[in-house]
């Protein structure tokens, strides 16, 4: 049967668990929870992505708690004291999102179902990949995570750029679990490389263009002279589960396929 009352401390879990059908086992989501918007109506809040409501929390009597990350390390660790289950996944790319929703699946009895979605997605990375394939040339990509200070893509995003037909600049900085081993000492270090395009995924707010674009020196890379400068809505890409292996991916192949035309 597996866990009954189900705790969510971030989307992907959430988004997961609803593709499978098994929502009604959800009590509480993240406060950050987009996907599916329905869970937003029908669960209540609380945890955000650093913090938690722990007293609201245990009022749910849960039986398993699903988060993501060191980042939510002290959130857990004080669940476990409580003498509450839980599970804190670390993946970071993009065969790690395809596992975890089939492990979550195991755990809530829906391991056949779990296995079918996931390879469902991994059929729709293939078949974007194929259609990269047939770019006459790829466009060097810079993915922006943060802007203060700068922050660049991680693992699962530079992956899904490669399959999109791009190649990211920072491919070392993307191997790097932590964010802030992918921090950038200064914005300078972009201009070199010289992206083609510039994605902006600012973690929780507006990307603006126009000050990336006003940033010193900026003014010679391509993607800034060329207008090539998009947002990614950080809910489709920054969240390690299906929505970045769906519409992310989906949105990058499309931006990436219009520059190609171009």
């Amino acid at each position: 049967m597996g866990p009954q009352r189900i705790v969510c401390l971030t989307e992907e879990p959430t988004e997961t668990l609803y593709a499978l059908g098994e929502q009604h086992r959800i009590v509480g989501i993240s406060g950050f929870t987009v996907r599916p918007a329905i869970a937003r109506k029908e669960k209540p809040k609380v945890s955000a992505f650093t913090s938690a409501k722990i007293d609201d929390i245990l009022k749910l009597q849960p039986d398993f708690v699903v988060g993501f990350s060191d980042i939510q390390s002290e959130i857990a660790a004080e669940l476990i004291k409580r003498g509450v289950e839980v599970w804190i996944s670390n993946h970071r790319s993009v065969d790690g999102i395809l596992d975890y929703i089939q492990r979550l699946g195991a755990l809530v009895g829906a391991a056949q179902r779990a296995r079918d979605y996931a390879d469902g997605l991994r059929r729709g990375l293939d078949a974007i990949e194929r259609d990269s394939q047939r770019l006459q040339r790829r466009p060097k990509v810079y993915f922006e995570e943060w802007d203060e200070p700068l922050i660049t893509g991680i693992r699962w995003v530079a992956e899904l750029v490669r399959i999109a037909g791009g190649d990211d600049v920072f491919p070392r900085q993307a191997a790097e679990p932590l964010a802030k081993h992918r921090i950038l000492a200064d914005p300078a270090q972009v201009i070199p490389l010289a992206p083609d395009i510039v994605f902006g995924s600012w973690c929780g707010k507006k990307f603006r263009p126009e000050r990336v674009a006003a940033r010193p020196g900026w003014d010679a890379i391509p993607a800034v002279r060329d207008g090539e400068l998009h947002e990614i809505k950080s809910p489709l890409i920054l969240q390690p589960g299906p929505a970045a292996l769906s519409d992310g991916v989906a949105e990058i192949a499309r931006i990436i396929q219009a520059w190609a035309r171009r």
